[in-house]
């Protein structure tokens, strides 16, 4: 099981934690104090308990969901270590454990923080947290430590923890193979890659995860502003979001077949750089004109999705940090969902649901098809219209998954702005969970 920092092993100075509702817990030892203090059992209250000279547990409002127990992580003394007095409820360790991540790779340690001893028979919740700890760390590496190189090598990393075969395609390859990739690497002295991780038996249901691995996105030469490149090393949020659910689905043994496809790639600016109007190749044998060098995360995606798709697998997923648009639709929390196929639709919102992580479907509506004609090539990457503009991009990526094959498709934020319990400002694995229970249930392995 994966050994985060925030747990302890099993000790009998462990302190309890009561996890406790408005009335039932005045009878627990030293509860008088906490209710003289005033506590009332409030969600994500916290009183310690004492005996009049030493600590002896602690009460906690239990919170209205599995992020409200992120907040025993900093709240807690640091010593002694912390158990669940009784049976905790679902997702209260997955809680604590997303309360008790930071991102400490550049700085001095900082002050100790509460651990916990996990309870037995919460794998499942510790697989999650620590896929996500591992999206949230890539998300937020900055560029300068995580180019192409270094995403594609995590992808190398997490192949050899769960024993998949990882092939790493650049150079000479990666041009004749993944076209628009190259284009729009091209302007960048870190030549882009694409990583193929494969796992499990061959006759297992293949699911194909597509993740955008834009490490960082200056725009190219329809370049954004300076305030707009501020959190663009999170540009490869969805391949980090892809990464996190393989490794979460490999760490539980699930019964597929794992097809992860990495685009890894730098939006740079130089004399290199794609232009606006030129005409690019595409894997699926689709020309793309170029109307803006800043939809970009499209281009890399429809080379992994035409890669999908060649494999015939039960039902292809991708995540992308793509849009703004999405983001002006239904803000920084909720994933803009786009499918090809009602049930897998159906499968994906019901998976959002049970997490606690809400997913919203928007149309693919195919009155705006035509918005990305083109009079030069097959199709532009941008639409002829300033409106919709997390719709076009969907029905862009539709061009290159046949229709009788699953799709789905996620435009996700992949940042806290601000820190809440158990989401600490930056890098967010958003949508992980609710891909990974919907994957369940549209299998049948739910």
């Amino acid at each position: 099981m994966p050994g985060l920092p925030c747990l302890a092993p099993e000790t009998p100075d462990a302190l309890p934690l009561h996890i406790v509702t408005p009335g039932g817990w005045e009878a627990l030892p030293g509860a008088a104090l906490a209710k003289a203090s005033g506590f009332a059992a409030k969600p994500g209250e916290l009183a310690l308990l004492t005996d009049g000279t030493r600590l002896t547990g602690a009460l906690f409002g239990r919170p209205d969901s599995h992020f409200g127990y992120g907040t025993l992580a900093t709240a807690l003394p640091a010593e002694p270590v912390w158990r669940f007095a009784a049976d905790a409820p679902a997702g209260a360790l997955l809680g604590f454990c997303l309360g008790a991540y930071r991102f400490a790779r550049f700085r001095k340690p900082g002050a100790p923080r509460a651990r916990l001893v996990a309870p037995r028979g919460r794998e499942g919740e510790l697989i999650e947290a620590a896929a996500i700890w591992r999206a949230r760390d890539l998300i937020n590496t900055p560029a300068n430590h995580l180019g192409p190189a270094e995403l594609a090598a995590a992808v190398e990393a997490l192949g050899a923890e769960h024993g998949a075969r990882v092939t790493v395609i650049e150079g000479e390859a990666l041009e004749r193979g993944y076209p628009a990739v190259a284009a729009v690497g091209q302007g960048s002295p870190r030549a882009p890659r694409v990583a193929v991780l494969e796992w499990g038996a061959a006759d297992a249901p293949l699911v194909a995860l597509c993740g955008k691995g834009v490490c960082f996105d200056t725009g190219g030469l329809d370049l954004k502003p300076s305030a707009a490149m501020l959190r663009m090393k999170k540009d490869m949020g969805g391949a980090a979001v892809m990464i996190g659910l393989a490794d979460a689905l490999m760490a539980s043994r699930a019964p597929i077949r794992l097809l992860l496809l990495i685009g890894a790639v730098e939006n740079s600016v130089s004399g290199t750089a794609m232009r606006p109007l030129d005409v690019i190749a595409t894997r699926a044998g689709l020309t793309v004109e170029i109307g803006n060098t800043d939809a970009e995360g499209r281009l890399v995606l429809a080379d992994l999705l035409a890669h999908a798709a060649e494999q015939s697998p039960r039902l292809i997923l991708n995540a992308a940090t793509l849009t703004g648009a999405a983001r002006v639709a239904l803000g920084p929390d909720i994933p803009a969902m786009f499918c090809n196929q009602d049930a897998l639709a159906d499968s994906l919102l019901a998976g959002g649901i049970a997490a606690g992580e809400p997913l919203w479907r928007l149309p693919l509506h195919p009155g705006y098809d035509n918005w990305l004609d083109s009079a030069v090539a097959d199709l532009g990457n941008v639409a002829t219209k300033p409106m919709a503009g997390a719709i076009v991009a969907g029905l862009f990526l539709k061009r290159f998954v046949p229709n009788d094959i699953p799709w789905g498709h996620l435009d996700v934020y992949a940042w806290n702005d601000s820190s809440r319990p158990g989401r600490p400002e930056g890098g967010e694995a958003t949508g992980l969970r609710a891909l990974a229970r919907g994957i369940a249930r549209h299998l049948g392995l739910a």
